[in-house]
């Protein structure tokens, strides 16, 4: 198959059109999706801005509203444990190292219903069998992040381990830890960001849109490359054979 472009005659092999075409379209798209990426993110760090801009929320300000109108918002409170209730996130890695993220159901003052806290990472012990006891207090000073967005971890075999706490567990599942708790669960996660035994590390975007947009036009950069490799070695078969 034969075509001119810019006063050129190429020859193409089909075969080869295909590949290169298929390969094109694919970085194109690759692009494309890492640009919406970067478009999502900066939406989703403009909201969460918004919301902290209003400056921290209570506890019962918390109850009292919606969950995902007060997502990325900013609380100070204190808050109490409910025991003996305590699961173990697990495979959370913190500066090369492995670990569990400490999760708890805390109360606020006046208030039955229960809000999971997040209270940071704790270092995993080297026999996996033997779990670590974190040691948590009764009274809790929580400043924390807001995130009402539940975990879209794919989950492989079963979610909680064991019958006794601490409890190892795989991802949040607001529904199946309603089923341990005695009283009625908040669809959201508090995020402590004040150290304490455990480290806080949780970041609600951990790429930022620049790092998308950057990937986005290398990908571009890679369909525009393949696509002129594909005429310079078209353009090189007619020349050859036209020498010929």
């Amino acid at each position: 198959m034969q075509f001119k472009l810019f006063g050129q005659l190429f020859t193409v092999n089909r075969v080869w059109l295909l590949i290169t075409l298929t390969a094109f379209a694919i970085l194109i798209k690759l692009s494309h999706w890492q640009w919406q990426r970067a478009a999502e993110k900066t939406v989703q760090l403009q909201q969460i801005a918004a919301v902290q801009q209003q400056g921290p929320v209570s506890g019962r300000q918390l109850l009292a509203g919606s969950a995902t109108e007060l997502d990325g918002a900013l609380l100070s409170d204190t808050g109490y444990w409910v025991p003996p209730y305590i699961w173990l996130l697990d495979n959370q890695i913190l500066h090369g190292k492995v670990g569990y993220d400490v999760i708890i159901p805390v109360q606020f003052a006046d208030s039955s219903t229960l809000v999971l806290v997040n209270l940071g990472w704790l270092a995993a012990g080297h026999n996996r069998q033997l779990l670590p006891e974190p040691q948590i207090p009764a009274e809790i000073a929580i400043a924390a992040l807001v995130r009402s967005r539940p975990s879209n971890a794919l989950l492989l075999g079963q979610n909680l381990e064991g019958d006794s706490y601490p409890m190892r567990m795989q991802q949040i599942d607001y529904a199946l830890l309603q089923q341990q708790l005695p009283w009625s669960l908040y669809p959201a996660v508090l995020y402590q960001q004040q150290a304490s035994d455990f480290i806080p590390h949780y970041q609600p975007v951990v790429m930022p849109p620049e790092k998308h947009r950057g990937y986005a036009l290398q990908w571009f950069g890679l369909a525009i490359a393949v696509l002129a490799v594909g005429l310079a070695t078209s353009w090189q078969r007619e020349k050859n054979y036209e020498q010929e």
